[in-house]
Protein backbone atom coordinates (compact mmCIF):
# COMPACT_ATOMS: atom_id res chain seq x y z
CA UNK A 1 0.00 0.00 0.00
CA UNK A 2 2.66 2.32 0.93
CA UNK A 3 4.39 1.59 -2.58
CA UNK A 4 1.54 2.38 -4.51
CA UNK A 5 0.74 5.56 -2.37
CA UNK A 6 4.68 6.53 -3.51
CA UNK A 7 4.01 5.21 -7.29
CA UNK A 8 0.92 8.04 -7.44
CA UNK A 9 2.51 10.68 -5.54
CA UNK A 10 3.64 12.85 -8.94
CA UNK A 11 -0.44 12.28 -10.43
CA UNK A 12 -1.30 13.77 -6.97
CA UNK A 13 0.88 16.86 -7.35
CA UNK A 14 -0.45 17.00 -11.01
CA UNK A 15 -4.01 17.28 -10.14
CA UNK A 16 -3.25 19.38 -6.38
CA UNK A 17 -1.01 21.79 -9.12
CA UNK A 18 -4.00 22.29 -11.11
CA UNK A 19 -6.29 22.57 -8.36
CA UNK A 20 -3.57 25.22 -6.62
CA UNK A 21 -3.50 27.52 -9.89
CA UNK A 22 -7.36 27.75 -10.00
CA UNK A 23 -7.65 28.65 -6.78
CA UNK A 24 -4.98 31.06 -7.15
CA UNK A 25 -6.77 32.44 -9.89
CA UNK A 26 -10.21 33.57 -7.52
CA UNK A 27 -7.81 34.60 -4.81
CA UNK A 28 -5.96 37.25 -7.90
CA UNK A 29 -9.48 38.00 -9.08
CA UNK A 30 -8.74 37.04 -12.34
CA UNK A 31 -11.78 34.57 -11.44
CA UNK A 32 -15.44 36.20 -10.18
CA UNK A 33 -16.94 34.92 -7.08
CA UNK A 34 -20.32 36.00 -6.95
CA UNK A 35 -21.52 37.53 -3.49
CA UNK A 36 -25.43 37.97 -2.20
CA UNK A 37 -27.42 40.21 -0.56
CA UNK A 38 -28.45 37.89 2.10
CA UNK A 39 -26.40 35.71 4.33
CA UNK A 40 -24.76 32.19 2.89
CA UNK A 41 -23.34 29.38 4.58
CA UNK A 42 -21.26 26.73 3.01
CA UNK A 43 -20.43 23.05 4.66
CA UNK A 44 -18.10 21.33 3.09
CA UNK A 45 -14.44 19.54 3.42
CA UNK A 46 -10.69 19.23 2.00
CA UNK A 47 -11.59 15.36 1.28
CA UNK A 48 -13.31 12.81 -0.56
CA UNK A 49 -16.74 12.25 1.55
CA UNK A 50 -17.06 11.24 4.97
CA UNK A 51 -16.69 13.92 6.95
CA UNK A 52 -20.18 14.03 8.45
CA UNK A 53 -21.68 17.12 5.95
CA UNK A 54 -25.68 16.07 5.80
CA UNK A 55 -26.19 15.88 9.73
CA UNK A 56 -24.45 19.12 10.54
CA UNK A 57 -26.42 20.91 7.65
CA UNK A 58 -29.37 19.43 9.43
CA UNK A 59 -27.67 21.01 12.88
CA UNK A 60 -27.23 24.06 11.56
CA UNK A 61 -31.16 23.92 9.81
CA UNK A 62 -32.41 23.09 13.42
CA UNK A 63 -30.93 25.81 14.87
CA UNK A 64 -31.84 28.81 12.24
CA UNK A 65 -35.80 27.28 11.54
CA UNK A 66 -37.57 28.85 14.47
CA UNK A 67 -36.06 32.20 13.68
CA UNK A 68 -35.40 32.68 10.01
CA UNK A 69 -36.58 31.18 7.02
CA UNK A 70 -33.97 29.41 5.34
CA UNK A 71 -33.37 27.45 2.21
CA UNK A 72 -30.54 24.45 1.15
CA UNK A 73 -29.02 24.09 -2.02
CA UNK A 74 -26.97 21.11 -3.12
CA UNK A 75 -25.53 19.90 -6.44
CA UNK A 76 -27.94 16.78 -6.37
CA UNK A 77 -25.59 14.19 -6.80
CA UNK A 78 -26.46 10.75 -7.99
CA UNK A 79 -29.79 12.39 -9.05
CA UNK A 80 -31.32 11.63 -12.46
CA UNK A 81 -32.49 15.18 -13.41
CA UNK A 82 -30.16 18.27 -14.42
CA UNK A 83 -30.48 22.22 -13.88
CA UNK A 84 -32.30 23.53 -11.13
CA UNK A 85 -34.80 21.70 -9.16
CA UNK A 86 -37.50 22.28 -6.20
CA UNK A 87 -37.91 19.67 -3.86
CA UNK A 88 -41.72 19.25 -3.12
CA UNK A 89 -43.68 16.20 -1.29
CA UNK A 90 -43.76 13.85 -4.56
CA UNK A 91 -39.60 14.80 -4.81
CA UNK A 92 -37.63 11.16 -5.12
CA UNK A 93 -34.08 10.52 -4.63
CA UNK A 94 -33.71 10.45 -8.25
CA UNK A 95 -34.87 13.89 -8.23
CA UNK A 96 -32.93 15.72 -6.46
CA UNK A 97 -30.56 13.28 -4.61
CA UNK A 98 -30.40 11.38 -1.10
CA UNK A 99 -29.40 14.02 0.98
CA UNK A 100 -31.90 16.95 -0.59
CA UNK A 101 -34.75 14.52 -0.40
CA UNK A 102 -32.99 13.95 3.56
CA UNK A 103 -33.76 17.54 4.03
CA UNK A 104 -37.10 18.05 2.92
CA UNK A 105 -38.29 14.85 4.35
CA UNK A 106 -37.19 15.87 8.03
CA UNK A 107 -38.25 19.83 8.44
CA UNK A 108 -41.29 21.23 6.84
CA UNK A 109 -41.13 25.22 6.16
CA UNK A 110 -37.71 25.24 4.64
CA UNK A 111 -36.98 25.48 0.68
CA UNK A 112 -34.21 22.39 -0.45
CA UNK A 113 -33.41 23.63 -4.02
CA UNK A 114 -30.50 21.13 -5.88
CA UNK A 115 -28.68 22.87 -9.04
CA UNK A 116 -25.20 21.85 -10.31
CA UNK A 117 -24.88 25.72 -10.70
CA UNK A 118 -24.35 27.39 -7.31
CA UNK A 119 -24.62 31.16 -8.35
CA UNK A 120 -27.82 30.23 -10.66
CA UNK A 121 -29.14 28.10 -7.84
CA UNK A 122 -29.03 31.05 -5.46
CA UNK A 123 -30.00 33.70 -7.76
CA UNK A 124 -32.97 31.13 -8.38
CA UNK A 125 -33.91 30.85 -4.66
CA UNK A 126 -33.71 34.40 -4.07
CA UNK A 127 -35.86 35.42 -6.86
CA UNK A 128 -38.24 32.70 -6.43
CA UNK A 129 -38.97 33.78 -2.50
CA UNK A 130 -37.90 37.25 -1.96
CA UNK A 131 -38.23 36.82 1.93
CA UNK A 132 -35.87 33.76 2.05
CA UNK A 133 -32.99 34.73 4.91
CA UNK A 134 -30.28 32.46 4.64
CA UNK A 135 -29.59 29.32 2.27
CA UNK A 136 -27.15 26.54 3.58
CA UNK A 137 -24.87 25.39 0.32
CA UNK A 138 -24.20 22.10 1.28
CA UNK A 139 -20.56 20.22 0.10
CA UNK A 140 -19.62 24.04 -1.62
CA UNK A 141 -15.86 24.44 0.41
CA UNK A 142 -14.21 24.04 -3.23
CA UNK A 143 -17.12 25.90 -4.74
CA UNK A 144 -15.38 28.78 -5.31
CA UNK A 145 -17.92 31.13 -7.96
CA UNK A 146 -19.97 32.07 -5.01
CA UNK A 147 -17.91 34.49 -1.91
CA UNK A 148 -20.43 32.70 0.76
CA UNK A 149 -20.70 34.48 3.70
CA UNK A 150 -19.56 32.29 6.35
CA UNK A 151 -17.67 28.73 5.20
CA UNK A 152 -17.61 25.73 7.76
CA UNK A 153 -14.63 22.89 6.97
CA UNK A 154 -15.24 19.67 8.07
CA UNK A 155 -12.66 17.50 9.36
CA UNK A 156 -12.76 13.88 10.57
CA UNK A 157 -11.32 12.95 14.21
CA UNK A 158 -9.63 9.69 13.25
CA UNK A 159 -8.18 11.33 9.92
CA UNK A 160 -7.57 14.96 9.90
CA UNK A 161 -6.89 16.82 6.63
CA UNK A 162 -3.18 17.90 8.26
CA UNK A 163 -2.66 14.59 7.79
CA UNK A 164 -3.65 13.46 4.76
CA UNK A 165 -2.48 13.45 0.64
CA UNK A 166 -3.70 14.89 -2.41
CA UNK A 167 -5.55 12.58 -4.35
CA UNK A 168 -5.03 9.81 -5.67
CA UNK A 169 -2.26 9.11 -2.99
CA UNK A 170 -4.74 10.39 -0.14
CA UNK A 171 -8.25 12.02 -0.20
CA UNK A 172 -7.98 15.28 -0.58
CA UNK A 173 -9.82 17.45 -3.10
CA UNK A 174 -7.15 20.49 -2.69
CA UNK A 175 -4.14 20.87 -0.90
CA UNK A 176 -4.30 21.53 3.06
CA UNK A 177 -3.44 24.99 2.59
CA UNK A 178 -7.08 25.61 1.42
CA UNK A 179 -7.98 25.24 4.58
CA UNK A 180 -7.26 28.55 5.50
CA UNK A 181 -10.09 30.20 3.39
CA UNK A 182 -12.58 28.04 6.12
CA UNK A 183 -14.08 30.76 8.87
CA UNK A 184 -14.84 27.84 11.05
CA UNK A 185 -13.38 24.32 11.36
CA UNK A 186 -15.22 21.50 12.95
CA UNK A 187 -13.14 18.06 14.12
CA UNK A 188 -15.98 15.70 13.12
CA UNK A 189 -16.58 12.09 15.13
CA UNK A 190 -14.69 12.18 17.98
CA UNK A 191 -15.07 10.38 20.64
CA UNK A 192 -18.22 10.94 22.97
CA UNK A 193 -15.38 11.95 25.65
CA UNK A 194 -13.08 14.05 24.62
CA UNK A 195 -9.85 14.73 26.76
CA UNK A 196 -8.68 18.16 27.45
CA UNK A 197 -5.12 16.80 26.24
CA UNK A 198 -6.94 15.38 23.25
CA UNK A 199 -8.32 18.79 22.49
CA UNK A 200 -5.21 20.54 22.53
CA UNK A 201 -3.41 18.42 20.35
CA UNK A 202 -5.93 18.50 17.92
CA UNK A 203 -5.84 22.12 18.16
CA UNK A 204 -1.79 21.95 18.14
CA UNK A 205 -1.79 20.15 14.58
CA UNK A 206 -4.77 21.96 13.12
CA UNK A 207 -3.28 25.06 13.99
CA UNK A 208 -6.05 27.33 13.13
CA UNK A 209 -5.46 31.44 11.97
CA UNK A 210 -6.43 34.05 14.19
CA UNK A 211 -9.90 34.56 12.40
CA UNK A 212 -10.42 30.80 12.65
CA UNK A 213 -13.23 28.89 15.10
CA UNK A 214 -12.34 25.48 15.82
CA UNK A 215 -15.30 23.17 17.03
CA UNK A 216 -15.51 19.41 18.36
CA UNK A 217 -18.21 16.77 17.30
CA UNK A 218 -19.48 13.57 17.78
CA UNK A 219 -22.43 11.59 16.69
CA UNK A 220 -25.61 10.56 18.66
CA UNK A 221 -27.53 7.57 16.89
CA UNK A 222 -31.23 7.48 17.31
CA UNK A 223 -33.45 4.32 17.60
CA UNK A 224 -34.24 2.00 14.79
CA UNK A 225 -36.67 2.86 12.29
CA UNK A 226 -38.48 0.77 10.46
CA UNK A 227 -38.66 1.20 6.36
CA UNK A 228 -41.72 -0.94 6.38
CA UNK A 229 -44.18 1.06 8.46
CA UNK A 230 -44.38 4.70 9.03
CA UNK A 231 -45.66 4.10 12.71
CA UNK A 232 -43.04 5.01 14.44
CA UNK A 233 -44.71 5.65 18.11
CA UNK A 234 -44.59 1.61 18.96
CA UNK A 235 -41.23 1.08 17.57
CA UNK A 236 -38.71 -0.48 19.59
CA UNK A 237 -35.86 0.98 21.04
CA UNK A 238 -32.64 -0.29 19.84
CA UNK A 239 -31.77 -1.58 23.27
CA UNK A 240 -34.00 -4.70 22.55
CA UNK A 241 -31.98 -5.90 19.66
CA UNK A 242 -28.83 -5.11 21.79
CA UNK A 243 -29.84 -6.82 24.88
CA UNK A 244 -31.00 -9.73 22.57
CA UNK A 245 -27.70 -10.01 21.04
CA UNK A 246 -29.22 -9.70 17.59
CA UNK A 247 -26.94 -10.34 14.12
CA UNK A 248 -26.81 -7.50 11.80
CA UNK A 249 -27.04 -7.57 8.40
CA UNK A 250 -25.52 -3.93 7.68
CA UNK A 251 -26.46 -2.32 3.83
CA UNK A 252 -24.53 0.85 3.69
CA UNK A 253 -24.24 2.98 -0.19
CA UNK A 254 -22.15 5.89 2.04
CA UNK A 255 -18.17 6.96 1.88
CA UNK A 256 -17.35 6.23 5.77
CA UNK A 257 -18.82 3.39 7.69
CA UNK A 258 -16.27 3.00 9.96
CA UNK A 259 -17.80 5.47 13.02
CA UNK A 260 -21.27 3.05 12.44
CA UNK A 261 -19.48 -0.18 12.44
CA UNK A 262 -18.04 1.17 15.75
CA UNK A 263 -20.67 1.87 17.13
CA UNK A 264 -22.40 -1.06 17.00
CA UNK A 265 -19.47 -3.21 17.18
CA UNK A 266 -20.20 -4.29 20.92
CA UNK A 267 -23.61 -3.80 20.72
CA UNK A 268 -25.05 -7.03 18.29
CA UNK A 269 -23.73 -10.06 18.17
CA UNK A 270 -22.47 -10.02 15.07
CA UNK A 271 -22.19 -7.20 12.14
CA UNK A 272 -22.56 -8.74 8.28
CA UNK A 273 -21.50 -5.82 6.01
CA UNK A 274 -22.89 -5.50 2.83
CA UNK A 275 -21.25 -2.57 1.27
CA UNK A 276 -22.27 -0.59 -1.82
CA UNK A 277 -20.43 2.35 -3.72
CA UNK A 278 -21.22 5.53 -1.89
CA UNK A 279 -24.96 7.14 -3.29
CA UNK A 280 -25.02 4.05 -4.94
CA UNK A 281 -28.50 3.64 -6.54
CA UNK A 282 -30.26 0.59 -5.97
CA UNK A 283 -31.74 -2.37 -7.95
CA UNK A 284 -33.41 -5.12 -8.14
CA UNK A 285 -30.48 -7.86 -8.01
CA UNK A 286 -29.27 -5.90 -5.77
CA UNK A 287 -32.72 -6.11 -3.39
CA UNK A 288 -32.32 -9.76 -3.76
CA UNK A 289 -29.02 -10.04 -3.16
CA UNK A 290 -29.60 -8.08 0.15
CA UNK A 291 -32.43 -10.51 0.76
CA UNK A 292 -30.20 -13.66 -0.52
CA UNK A 293 -27.19 -12.57 2.40
CA UNK A 294 -30.45 -11.86 5.02
CA UNK A 295 -31.74 -15.67 4.93
CA UNK A 296 -28.62 -17.18 5.35
CA UNK A 297 -27.78 -15.80 8.72
CA UNK A 298 -28.10 -18.95 10.95
CA UNK A 299 -30.26 -17.22 13.53
CA UNK A 300 -33.64 -16.08 14.36
CA UNK A 301 -32.47 -13.23 15.91
CA UNK A 302 -31.31 -10.77 12.77
CA UNK A 303 -32.15 -7.69 11.26
CA UNK A 304 -31.37 -5.85 8.09
CA UNK A 305 -30.11 -2.56 9.18
CA UNK A 306 -29.39 0.64 7.21
CA UNK A 307 -28.64 4.31 7.27
CA UNK A 308 -30.63 7.19 7.30
CA UNK A 309 -29.29 8.39 3.38
CA UNK A 310 -29.23 5.03 2.10
CA UNK A 311 -33.36 4.89 3.04
CA UNK A 312 -33.70 7.53 0.78
CA UNK A 313 -32.70 5.56 -1.85
CA UNK A 314 -34.62 2.37 -1.05
CA UNK A 315 -37.86 3.10 -0.22
CA UNK A 316 -39.00 3.97 -3.03
CA UNK A 317 -42.47 2.27 -4.69
CA UNK A 318 -40.36 0.42 -7.39
CA UNK A 319 -38.74 -1.68 -4.34
CA UNK A 320 -41.72 -1.58 -1.94
CA UNK A 321 -43.07 -5.00 -2.52
CA UNK A 322 -39.73 -6.60 -2.19
CA UNK A 323 -38.79 -5.02 1.10
CA UNK A 324 -42.17 -5.54 2.79
CA UNK A 325 -41.76 -9.47 4.35
CA UNK A 326 -38.43 -8.33 5.35
CA UNK A 327 -37.24 -6.54 8.95
CA UNK A 328 -35.64 -3.53 7.58
CA UNK A 329 -34.47 -0.70 9.63
CA UNK A 330 -32.42 2.37 9.32
CA UNK A 331 -30.61 4.67 12.05
CA UNK A 332 -31.00 7.98 12.46
CA UNK A 333 -28.00 10.09 13.67
CA UNK A 334 -27.68 13.98 15.03
CA UNK A 335 -24.57 15.70 15.77
CA UNK A 336 -24.04 17.16 19.21
CA UNK A 337 -20.28 19.36 20.19
CA UNK A 338 -18.58 19.53 23.29
CA UNK A 339 -18.75 20.99 25.98
CA UNK A 340 -18.84 24.97 25.71
CA UNK A 341 -18.63 24.18 22.06
CA UNK A 342 -22.01 24.28 21.47
CA UNK A 343 -23.38 27.84 23.16
CA UNK A 344 -19.99 29.27 20.80
CA UNK A 345 -20.98 27.29 18.03
CA UNK A 346 -24.51 28.78 18.21
CA UNK A 347 -23.65 32.37 18.69
CA UNK A 348 -21.32 32.81 15.69
CA UNK A 349 -23.95 31.36 13.53
CA UNK A 350 -26.68 32.88 14.80
CA UNK A 351 -24.72 35.93 15.37
CA UNK A 352 -23.97 35.96 11.92
CA UNK A 353 -27.38 35.49 9.77
CA UNK A 354 -29.07 37.81 12.40
CA UNK A 355 -26.58 40.91 11.54
CA UNK A 356 -26.60 40.31 7.53
CA UNK A 357 -30.09 40.50 6.81
CA UNK A 358 -30.58 43.45 4.27
CA UNK A 359 -32.58 45.40 6.41
CA UNK A 360 -30.68 44.55 9.40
Amino acid sequence: MKFLRILLFPFSLIYGSIVFLRNKLFDWKLLSSKSFAIPTISVGNLSVGGTGKTPHIEYIIRLLKPDFYIATLSRGYGRKTSGLVLADTQSTSSDIGDEPLQFKKKFSGIRVAVDEKRVRGVASLIKEFPSLQCVLLDDAFQHRQIKTGLSILLTDFAKLYTSDFMVPTGALREFRMGAKRADIIIVTKCPDILLPIERKRLLSEINPLPHQKVYFSYIKYGNFISLNSEDTTTALTKEFYFERNYTIALVTGIANTKSLEYYLKHKVKNIVPVKFADHHHFNKSDIETIKKIFNNIATANKIILTTEKDAMRLKTSEFSALLKDIPLFYIPIEIEFHDKDKKEFNEQVVKYVRSNQKYS
